[in-house]
């Protein structure tokens, strides 16, 4: 990051090799439009090029703060059509969105990489209660915001703030290992 603040392009290219893959997934994740979640990597890593400055590394990980930004915009993103289709009365009549697979990746390291970061997510996930869960699900994955989500699960806003927050700190203690596993491999 502190080379591309310096408009080295190099950095760009290493920082888009390494983490455009994830982001992809991410977007993916949340938007469930493969062309959609193209446009968002795309914006997500032009916001790094234009403002590089923005990533603090004294508030945490740079992944951390990279899927953060990620999440969103995809949010963002997910909004915007919504607000569209509304406005066009457009509904949608098919149950169960399946999400694509991602694309066979170029670089295996890169494609081992994310698909153990997907495992140790999994794994950590299935570790909390059943109630945090959810929650998270519905916030990370779904799109959904506090006040959604209480609205959708009829718990007090409140309720789905603390579940939010205690799941993510168990989230992130269950993760603490993969993630020193992550940087002893040179993938922070």
């Amino acid at each position: 990051m502190a080379a591309l603040a310096l408009g080295d392009i190099v950095a760009l290219e290493l920082l888009y090799d390494r983490y455009s893959t994830l982001v992809f997934s991410v977007s993916l994740r949340v938007l469930r439009d493969p062309q959609l979640a193209e446009d968002v990597v795309q914006e997500v890593f032009l916001r790094l090029w234009r403002q590089p400055i923005s990533y603090d590394p004294t508030r945490g990980r740079f992944i951390s703060w990279l899927m953060s930004v990620t999440r969103n915009r995809s949010l963002d993103e997910l909004r915007r059509v919504t607000r569209r289709m509304r406005s066009e009365d457009v509904e949608d009549d098919e149950p169960g969105h399946e999400i694509a697979a991602v694309g066979h990746l170029d670089d295996p390291q890169a494609e081992l990489m994310v698909a153990e970061a997907r495992a140790a997510v999994r794994a950590a996930m299935t570790r909390l209660p059943p109630a945090q869960r959810r929650v998270i699900e519905l916030a990370y994955f779904g799109g959904l915001t506090h006040v959604e989500i209480a609205e959708r699960t009829g718990d007090p806003l409140g309720t789905v703030k603390t579940r939010v927050r205690l799941g993510m700190r168990k989230l992130r203690e269950s993760l603490a290992e993969y993630s020193s596993w992550e940087t002893d491999r040179g993938f922070r």
